[in-house]
């Protein structure tokens, strides 16, 4: 097969990187990397090989502009836009629903370099995971994950790690109790990942301040979700605009119709502002955090039950699977940068690593497949786990 010219540079850019890959136990990664999926295979999950070559509007279309400047990109002879696979959880994924597992219960693992552009080190890094789909005993999975990533990594030295859990299915409740949009729930996330605080979202909004975008907005006020859609979807084609900064004419217009919804709400009072500062102050023992969060809610008046409920029979899959949830920290504002994530979500940290360096990262993400083209929402959770970062803390 012909490779494209702008490939051959990619190709040359990666030698380049891999020339130049850092003597903290690169060698040892390798190699430990085999433990890792060894025990991962041998519990069940079989592995998975995506191709290192990958279609890029997946990754763009999933994890949003901001991607595209972390990509190496490049194009087929036809002109289609590829890039080096950035993780695994979306190639695994679109692999399992083009299999004949699709819809079914399955198990994956995998280990394999991926590739991002880093201002603070090489852009190829090596990354191990596994990933659960369709099973509907929902808890039990998501302790399996954690269990599993923990288990793999204390096979390889680490045994160490401090883990920090949150709940995005928990959160999506109580602002659903407040009678709050989905746009305040994506607003507010965005916002805690990056590290704004409550008080800066709220003064943020479109609510409390004019845009460029002001005419659109307005018109936008009030218009059903369809015929709001066509309006700014035509506005786009009319324009001859079909993406701004890597973002497809589909993110554009839940963009401004986002921007709308918040625009034409009436805000979030005052009494609901404290409520989710309360909240989201909520951190520490999971069991204590499980009680203190209901007696919030019992003295808002607001049913969390169903999302507590599942909380705490989580925490008793992770005793079953042998883990101790004392040891853990949780934190309700804790949420990791991706937007897919739906429920269940955890980091585990080597000691003093920085905040955004974690050593395991994952959780549900019930969504997802659904917007890859499943007919329906499929169960799913899983978790990463990045190698060289575990094997240059055992060998440090």
């Amino acid at each position: 097969m012909r490779r494209p010219a702008a490939l051959d540079k990619e190709s040359a850019k990666l030698s380049g990187i891999c020339a130049v890959a850092t003597k903290n136990g690169r060698k040892d990664a390798k190699s430990g990397g085999q433990t890792l999926l060894a025990h991962l295979v041998a519990s069940g999950y079989k592995r998975a090989e995506p191709p290192i070559l990958q279609p890029a509007a997946v990754f763009l279309d999933q994890l949003g502009e901001d991607m595209r400047g972390r990509l190496y990109l490049t194009t087929d002879a036809a002109g289609a836009e590829l890039c080096l696979r950035p993780e695994f959880t979306l190639p695994v994924s679109v692999a399992y629903l083009a299999s004949n597992a699709a819809g079914k219960a399955a198990a994956f693992s995998y280990l394999g370099s991926v590739f991002r552009f880093r201002p603070d080190g090489s852009g190829e890094f090596l990354q191990a995971g596994l990933e659960s789909f369709g099973r509907k005993d929902k808890d039990a999975a998501d302790a399996e994950i954690l269990a599993l990533a923990l288990e793999a990594a204390a096979k390889a030295g680490r045994d160490d790690l401090s883990v920090t859990i949150g709940d995005a299915g928990l959160f999506a409740q109580f602002l659903d109790s407040l009678k709050l949009p989905a746009s305040w729930l994506r607003l507010i996330r965005r916002g805690l990942a990056h590290g704004v605080s409550l008080e800066k979202i709220f003064e943020a909004s479109p609510t409390n301040g004019s845009d460029d975008h002001s005419g659109v907005l307005a018109a936008l006020e009030g218009a059903d979700k369809q015929g709001a859609r066509a309006l700014v979807e035509d506005l786009l084609s009319i324009a001859g605009i079909s993406s701004v900064g890597g973002r497809s004419v589909s993110e554009i217009t839940e963009r401004f119709l986002e921007q709308a919804s918040l625009r034409s709400g009436p805000g979030v009072p005052q009494d609901k502002r404290d409520l989710i500062a309360k909240f989201l102050g909520v951190s520490g023992d999971p069991d204590a955090a499980s009680a203190t969060l209901r007696k919030l809610a019992s003295d808002a008046k607001l049913d969390l039950s169903a999302a507590l409920d599942s909380f705490d029979q989580r925490l008793n899959f992770m005793v079953a699977r042998g883990l101790d949830p004392a040891s853990m920290k949780f934190s309700a504002r804790f949420v990791r940068r991706l937007d897919y994530y739906t429920g269940f979500v955890f980091e585990a940290h080597a000691p003093d690593a920085a905040p955004d360096k974690p050593v395991i990262g994952g959780g549900r993400y019930d969504r997802l497949l659904g917007t890859l083209g499943a007919k329906k929402d499929i169960p799913a959770v899983g978790a990463a786990i990045w190698v060289e970062r575990l094997f240059a803390e055992v060998s440090a």
